[in-house]
């Protein structure tokens, strides 16, 4: 599997630590000790998780190699969407016009990303695609309440869009080289640790030591075996692209790991949580670091619980 291109969106609307303050008492000290956030961007009243997804391919079109019509399969990864019905995937194929088409949208909080991979991995074993778009978009900033003291300023809006091919397409093309995810819906408080419920109280996190417990245990582990099953070792890591979750878990594992801080890509102090659409965007803002035959791990932790990660190379 080839990432052929890959672009990233977000608001233009800055929500600083300042804000949070006023709704609910939290210092600018308090946030950074917890998060290392710093601000995070908003959407704006007519922006949602569809239009963001949306203007994410367009700044993607100038650097494809191929028509978009030739797209045969469109996955949305999001756990903030915009319409159920209508789903992200939908709304993607009908913007573009993208004829005859599979399209669907996977939610698996914030390792959809992952997951949605993992199933374009079995399209392609079973021939039922060759190029694929997949759309990670998170409207967080719809469903986080701004008074919830103990994760309401985690959050920012986002979206990334790749495009993926069976075979290499140009000379700046990122190999896919193995996928791997877990389900963890069994451990700890799961369902209950951090939740999105829009007809109760939208994203909560009511018990986030658990989060953090379990993140740092899942992020390193899965690190560590696509790793060791790909004869990869750490020290011939180039990068490491962690879930944008907090900066606390990104020093922990990092730690745990004994990475070099160049080794370690993020961006949460600018840019907050952006849920699945987290590590596609850190890699599409960094595209120019990488340099061919460089290794790239991404993983993740999201609520439920369910884990993952990504080897790359750079073509």
């Amino acid at each position: 599997m080839i990432i052929n291109t890959l672009s990233w969106y977000v608001p233009e609307t800055i929500i600083p630590n300042s804000y949070f303050y006023e709704q609910a008492g939290l210092t600018e000290e308090e946030i950074v000790s917890k998060s290392g956030i710093k601000e995070r961007r908003r959407a704006k009243a007519d922006e949602n998780t569809n239009t963001m997804g949306i203007e994410a391919v367009k700044k993607a079109l100038p650097h494809l190699s191929f028509p978009i019509e030739e797209v045969d399969l469109i996955v949305g990864a999001t756990y903030s969407p915009y319409d159920l019905g209508g789903t992200l995937a939908h709304a993607i194929q009908k913007e573009f016009n993208i004829d005859n088409a599979i399209a669907l949208t996977i939610d698996s909080a914030c390792s959809s990303f992952v997951n949605s991979l993992e199933a374009i991995e079995g399209y392609f074993a079973i021939n039922k695609a060759t190029k694929v778009l997949l759309v990670a978009s998170e409207h967080n900033s719809a469903y986080s309440n701004d008074d919830d003291k103990n994760s309401g300023f985690l959050f920012g809006d986002g979206a990334a869009a790749l495009f993926i091919t069976k075979e290499s397409l140009s000379l700046n093309d990122i190999e896919i080289l193995d996928i791997h995810t877990t389900g963890l819906g069994n451990v700890g408080k799961s369902v209950d640790a951090v939740y999105v419920k829009p007809t109760r109280d939208g994203i909560a996190m009511p018990f986030g030591r658990d989060v953090f417990q379990y993140a740092c245990k899942y992020i390193t582990l899965e690190t560590e075996n696509i790793l060791k099953n790909n004869d990869v070792l750490l020290n011939d890591l180039n990068y490491f692209i962690p879930h944008q979750a907090n900066a606390r878990i990104t020093d922990f594992v990092a730690k745990k790991l004994k990475l070099d801080d160049s080794q370690v890509l993020s961006n949460i102090d600018r840019f907050g949580n952006t849920g699945c659409a987290s590590t596609p965007i850190v890699l599409a803002q960094n595209l120019d670091k990488l340099k061919p035959n460089d290794t790239i791990v991404l993983s993740v932790f999201g609520g439920g619980y369910s884990s993952g990660a990504v080897l790359l190379r750079k073509l």
